[in-house]
């Protein structure tokens, strides 16, 4: 921790500037959300758009994370549990989009009669 009023002051600028990064990645969020000309496909919600909208995000998660939640001075089995929750996660995601691309649960629950 600080143990100096220069090392407090280093500390405080920090999560100034951490703050500030948040807040203009917010703003582009809003922007790419709303106004056109951001519009990175066809109008409306495009999987451009939510790749952006993603990637601004985990910009935004990774400073919280390392900075406000001081996880840029942890020990390595900290990164080793991030990294195993990131990778079961896509895991989820892609067992969700095999679910989603298969045509006998799409035929099975689209055109079953009453």
């Amino acid at each position: 921790m600080a143990d100096s009023a220069e090392e407090i002051q280093k500390h405080i600028k920090t999560y100034f500037m951490v703050g500030a990064i948040l807040v203009v990645g917010t703003l582009i969020t809003v922007a790419v959300a709303k106004f056109p000309i951001f519009d990175l496909g066809a109008p409306g919600v495009t999987p451009p758009d939510i790749l952006a909208g993603l990637a601004i995000a985990t910009v935004k998660v990774s400073f919280v994370m390392l900075i406000f939640m001081h996880l840029n001075h942890e020990r390595p089995l900290i990164y080793k549990i991030l990294a195993f929750t990131v990778v079961f996660a896509l895991g989820l995601f892609f067992l969700t989009y095999l679910a989603w691309i298969d045509p006998a649960v799409y035929d099975h629950f689209w055109t079953r009669s009453g």
